[in-house]
């Protein structure tokens, strides 16, 4: 049996998922137009940042980025094209490969955050009270559980 929404839940959920997709494609748009790269690509940049000797192997990478391991294969390709990230092979494992940040990557990725972090604090943060901030924390983190699984 479907369980359809009600009024309020049909208006909180385009609602969400209005804001959402503005605010990414708006994210988007802007390290775009600042920093010549997609938001993709700063994510992996990020990631790759905050892991000890900027490296990760590659299928690990595609885990935490949400991406499928071809997805991630092509934008790594585009990075390693613009000598912000190395690819390896592993030692131990002839088939699997690891990612590494280089100095330019990083100073790339340096260069973006500041902008990124920008757009994000006036599109998200902004408009909301502190008390909303918190209540978007853990509403996030409740949908964030469900869907870890």
């Amino acid at each position: 049996m479907t369980r359809w929404l009600d009024e309020e839940e049909q208006a909180a959920w385009r609602a969400f998922y209005s804001a959402t997709t503005l605010l990414i494609d708006r994210l988007d748009r802007e390290l775009q137009h600042e920093a010549g790269m997609p938001h993709a690509y700063y994510e992996i940049l990020v990631v790759l940042s905050e892991c000890p000797g900027r490296s990760l192997r590659m299928s690990e990478l595609a885990v935490q980025t949400r991406s499928s391991r071809s997805r991630l294969s092509h934008a790594v390709t585009k990075l390693e094209a613009r000598g912000w990230v190395r690819r390896r092979d592993c030692d131990d494992d002839k088939r699997g490969q690891f990612a590494d940040l280089t100095d330019e990557g990083f100073a790339a990725l340096a260069a973006a955050a500041p902008g990124h972090v920008e757009t994000v604090r006036t599109h998200l943060f902004d408009p909301l009270s502190p008390q909303q901030v918190e209540q978007l924390k853990q509403i996030s983190e409740a949908i964030r559980q469900t869907l870890k699984g």
